[in-house]
């Protein structure tokens, strides 16, 4: 019996570049970013927020006799589960995949994200409950209160809100999925975890088609005020692997792709834009401290070539991680040369990131659009604010408009020691 083959028939994002296939390449093939300065005292600059003002306008594209169980979800959604679910729809949407129209367990759905944040307004009323001013003279917060006094300040519903598997689960239920269901919480590194379990998933036979993708927020006031104490953050804009990078921006968005048995979207027509290949995830942590992410995105890049049976020449391109960081880029360079230096010609690299900065977990699936549609096209996008590569990081990155191979393979690590990449290749 020959292997079920696995391909991209739909896509859609919730990011800061526009929703539409035209516009977002437009954006691709320009080099225009979405960054601008934070605001007034903070020498930062993030990515424009999300197309995308959470309400039931953003999900057009959802099947009308749905709208109305979409509205009424809404007031139990983050930002980020409702990226996601309006991201889905797109998806489902440019799949040309209807509500209701293919058996309900022959379709699933995985989704990655980061840990979701509660905000603050969400416990205020229970914070204020629970403040004494015993201790003079300044008012304190007393623990002791917040069971009987703060919770009950609280909506019953709140934390639905913020577990990171309701996007998967909202989805599923919006669209009457009974496939297989799951979450990855591996921050930037969900995409290649995700899009490697609905392979297996899919070429099993345990379903013809499953729904994938990230989301993600580092605009939140929480996870801001984490990075500016943890993280290289740049003063003007995102520079993958220059030799003037200054650090990432903060961003924020969600990417959806539907995987779909090849034999089955052939039948019902679909439009093909990519052939996933394979996909691998490590991680490797070291209680002394010692760095290994060079370590292991060269074990995902090497397990990807021998599963995928290609060696570095035949690669057409990287999508990399691409952060912006000193530190960040120079390992991730590295790794790819440890891999890829045997090749004749340096294999061209683009970072998406460039555009947006970091949206979390949400830049994997964005990312990974922006190489299908590369693809597609059969040529590559600029990376905004490159110049010249600085010697710490030693790839040659992609020129506009050069042509992109008939394959790709997309890197994600996040700095606990995580990372993924997938091996996608030319629809025929």
């Amino acid at each position: 019996m020959s292997r079920r083959r696995v391909v991209i028939t739909g896509w859609g994002h919730a990011s800061p570049l526009p929703p539409t296939l035209d516009r977002f390449w437009e954006t691709l093939s320009a080099g225009t970013d979405a960054v601008r300065p934070y605001e007034t005292g903070f020498p930062i600059s993030v990515a424009a927020p999300a197309l995308f003002n959470g309400d039931i306008d953003d999900f057009s594209e959802v099947d009308p006799s749905q709208k109305k169980a979409v509205k009424k979800s809404l007031k139990v959604m983050s930002r980020e589960i409702q990226m996601a679910l309006a991201a889905s729809s797109r998806a489902l949407a440019n799949a040309a995949i209807c509500f209701g129209q293919f058996e309900p367990s022959r379709i699933g759905v995985s989704f990655g994200s980061d840990h979701i944040l509660t905000t603050p307004d969400e416990c205020l009323d229970g914070i204020k409950a629970c403040l004494t001013e015993s201790y003079e003279p300044r008012i304190a917060f007393d623990f002791t209160r917040w069971a009987k006094d703060g919770m009950s300040k609280m909506s019953p519903l709140w934390q639905l809100k913020y577990l990171p598997n309701m996007p998967a689960s909202h989805i599923a239920i919006l669209n009457g999925f009974q496939g297989p269901s799951n979450s990855m919480t591996l921050r930037e590194a969900s995409i290649g975890a995700v899009v490697g379990e609905s392979l297996a998933i899919i070429e099993s036979g345990r379903t013809d088609i499953m729904l994938v993708g990230t989301t993600g927020s580092r605009l939140h006031p929480i996870k801001m005020a984490q990075a500016l104490q943890q993280e290289e953050l740049a003063p003007d804009h995102c520079r993958p692997f220059d030799r003037n990078r200054k650090g990432t921006v903060l961003g924020e968005g969600a990417g959806a792709l539907v995987l779909e048995e090849r034999e089955h979207a052939v039948k019902r027509g679909a439009t093909i834009y990519a052939e996933i290949v394979t996909a691998s995830y490590r991680a490797r942590f070291d209680r002394s401290g010692t760095d290994r992410r060079r370590e292991v995105i060269g074990q995902v890049l090497r397990e990807v070539l021998r599963k995928g049976g290609r060696k570095p020449e035949q690669i057409g391109h990287i999508n990399a991680h691409g952060l912006g960081g000193r530190c960040s880029d120079a390992i991730e360079a590295k790794a790819i040369i440890d891999v890829f230096d045997d090749r004749f010609e340096p294999v061209p690299v683009c970072a998406v990131k460039g555009f947006f900065g970091n949206l979390g977990a949400g830049a994997g699936a964005v990312e990974l659009i922006a190489s299908v549609l590369a693809l597609h096209k059969r040529k590559l996008f600029p990376t905004p604010h490159h110049e010249t590569s600085g010697a710490d990081c030693p790839i040659r990155v992609a020129i506009a408009g050069e042509p992109s191979g008939t394959s790709f393979v997309k890197i994600a690590v996040n700095s606990q020691g995580q990372a993924s990449a997938l091996l996608a290749i030319a629809a025929e």
